[in-house]
Formats: structure tokens, sequence, C-alpha cells
């Protein structure tokens, strides 16, 4: 996934530190995501919801508020409403520097609050996601309240092990902001993620948010998830559920496949460079997982290598029975394939002594009144399956390495 710097005005002028995660192609789409209150765009779940989003198409601008992270400003001079703006100055950036209007929002926590209130202010977007948002912002205030209140009227409090000043701006801003209003004429669609044990801002905020928007509206849990969305699995989750539903909103379109490639090019990306796991993508809507057996060091959250070839083998050979019963009009009512796969040496294959081979089983069921002569037919039919023609012919495999950016 090739990350860019991005830099842009805030709302006050300060210069924002900002990421955009392109895809290895073609760019189809751009979202644009906020953060949780006081964290910073390089969070877990960020990160790994860019990489999804790339591997499907979609370019994601992720930056730092004014005065957190790498952006310039001070925070204690930042407020609810000015979040809200830094988000409308990320979208006109995109659009200004890179013709990449956004078309998706996504937003964490607060981030998830100023999301729908920017909504309005960012005609290109047309879907919003929320993550363990506030329906009102003025939530975030219950983390204050171990504050030290200062003369000014600020609050010095102590979140995630940092001391952060809270501006009376701040204050005074997010108690009056009212989300209400914009949810109910909110004319994008919207997803709503939330998880049911969320110690921060509870669950009854998602059922709030949802119950107010008008359709086309989707609601999912994110089970026992925490917060921050902290654990991988959960992060990837998000992510695999946005990028899934995002298709569903977005002009989507396949990038034209390279020649020589009429079904277009398979990206197999890591995951996690300390695993196995690969997210496996064909074109932007098909998205998949491959892995390791934890025997082998992997995390079996996905069929392994060899379990992919053999899925090939029997979904071609199930496709290819059911296309000839289809033609010849015979009554076939379903087709199951078993197949398995082992290294053999050649002379157990019935061949001259040499060296291991592979070898799968491929055992198949046909179900349906159909007489001898067609089972027999549909059997010797399963031999011309594309796939099993493929791995019986000898095969050459070219690699080279692809150019580097820049």
């Amino acid at each position: 996934m090739p990350t860019e710097k991005f830099s842009f005005q805030g709302h006050s002028g300060a210069q924002l530190d900002a990421r955009l995660d392109l895809p290895d192609g073609p760019v189809q789409a751009t979202a644009l995501f906020a953060h949780c209150f006081t964290c910073g765009k390089d969070i877990a779940a960020a990160r790994r919801i860019a990489q999804r989003l790339a591997a499907m198409g979609i370019a994601v601008l992720r930056f730092d508020f004014t005065g957190l992270g790498h952006s310039e400003g001070e925070f204690a001079n930042t407020s609810f409403s000015s979040n809200v703006a830094d988000l409308v100055a990320a979208a006109q950036a995109l659009a200004r520097q890179r013709d990449m209007a956004p078309a998706l929002l996504i937003g964490h926590s607060l981030g998830g609050a100023a999301v729908l209130k920017a909504a309005p202010q960012i005609a290109s977007a047309r879907a919003v996601v929320t993550l363990g948002a506030p329906f009102d912002p003025a939530h975030v205030t219950q983390n204050f309240d171990h504050g030290r209140t200062l003369e000014d009227g600020s609050i010095e409090v102590n979140l995630g092990g940092r001391e952060m000043r809270i501006g009376k701006s701040f204050l005074e801003d997010v108690s009056q902001s009212a989300l209400e209003p914009v949810i109910e004429t909110l004319d994008k669609a919207l997803l709503v993620m939330h998880a049911p044990r969320d110690q921060v801002v509870g669950v009854d905020n998602a059922a709030r948010i949802f119950t107010t928007a008008r359709h086309p509206k989707s609601f999912v849990t994110l089970d026992d998830a925490d917060h921050l969305i902290s654990r991988r699995e959960d992060a990837e989750y998000a992510a695999e559920v946005i990028a899934a539903w995002a298709g569903r909103y977005l002009d989507l379109r396949a990038p034209a496949p390279p020649p020589g490639a009429p079904e277009g090019v398979v990206r197999v990306a890591e995951v996690d460079p300390d695993g196995f796991l690969q997210d496996v993508i064909h074109g932007p809507f098909h998205h998949t997982l491959a892995d390791e057996p934890e025997a082998y060091g992997g995390s079996n959250r996905g069929m392994s290598p060899y379990g992919f070839l053999a899925a090939g083998l029997g979904a071609c050979t199930s496709m290819t029975i059911r296309m000839y019963a289809r033609r010849k009009g015979w009554p076939l009512e379903h087709v199951c394939v078993d197949v398995t796969h082992d290294k053999v040496h050649a002379q157990d294959a019935g061949q001259s002594d040499g060296p291991k081979i592979d070898r799968f089983l491929r055992e198949i069921r046909l179900e349906g009144p159909l007489d001898d002569d067609q089972r027999q037919r549909l059997l010797e039919i399963a031999d011309k399956c594309p796939v099993h023609q493929t791995l019986e012919r000898e095969n050459r495999i070219t690699t080279r390495l692809a150019a580097q950016p820049g």
C-alpha cells in the first residue's frame, strides 16, 4: 500500500499533518478518516481500515487534528466545531490538491460525531461510517471528571497517560453542539458500528444515532471490541465490513485487466509482517483471507495456499459439470466436490521412478434422478474442467520485481 505525506491548512491556518494511503492501482474513490478524541492518525484501527480500503481501490486520507500528533497549532485552543472545520478543510484540500474529493467519511469516537456534523458541508460525500461514536458530543466531558480546573476555565486531565489541557472554548462549544438535527436530515448512506461492551461510549449512543437517521442505514455490532478497537482482529473485522458495505454506495469499477490477464489481477498483500495472514483481492468486489495453520506459525484465519489451489479445482469442476448438465437438460439437482491434496512418489501415481509429484484426489457427488450413463458422462466432463487441464499441463511461472514508487 503506497503512502504519501500530505499537508493542508486547518481551520486556524496551521499546517495539519496527514497520510494519504493509496491503492496500488487506479484510485476509484476517496475516504476521509477522523480519529478519536486526542488520538492520532496512526492508531491501529485507522491503519488497518485504510489498508483494507486501499486494497479495494479506495484512497484514504487520515490526519492529525490541530495541535495533535505532528500537526501544528495549540490543542487547548481547539473545539468540537474546529474539528469539524478541520474535516471540511481536509475534504477541500483533497479536491483542490489532488482532485480526490472524498466520497466516504469515516469517524471513530468523537471523530464519528465530527464526520456526522461535517457531512452536510462535504457535498462529494455519499456515505458515512461511525465507530463507537457518541450521540451527544458533550459525552466526551465524562473523561474530565477527575481533571484539575485552571484559572482560565480550562481543565488539565490525564488521557491515556498524557497530560492534556482542554480549553474553556472546547467545553462551551461541545455542550452546545447537537447532532440530532444533522442526523435527521442526513442525505447520505449511514453505517453505525459499535461494541455492546464499550465502556467509554455506551452502545445506547449507537441506538440513538441509528433510530434518528433515515434510510439507507445499517447497524453492525463490534461484539467484544474495546472502545479504541485496539485488538488486531477487531480492527480487521471493522475494516472488512466497511469495505464490503461501502461498495454498495460508491461507484467502484474493476480496473481494466492487463494484456494477457482476461480476469484481471489477483493481489495478495500481507496483513501483519509478524504472522502469515494475507489479504487476497480480486478487483474491488472480491476479498478473502489466506493464512497458515497454527501448527505452522499462522493464525488459521484463512485457507492455506494449497487450500486455495484445491478450492480452484473443486469450484471449476462443479461449475463445468453444472454447465454441461444444464445444456443437456439433465435432472442434476446438486453437485458437491471434495478435493484433497498431497505429495506422492511418482511410482505411487503409476509413473516411472522419479521425484515426488502433487496428487489431487477429487470425489464428486451428483444428486438427482440421473441414470448411470448420465453419471458416467458427467464424471468424464469433470476432466474437461479448465483448471484441471491447467494443472495437468506443463506450466511456466515468470517472476519480476515491481518498480519502486517515485
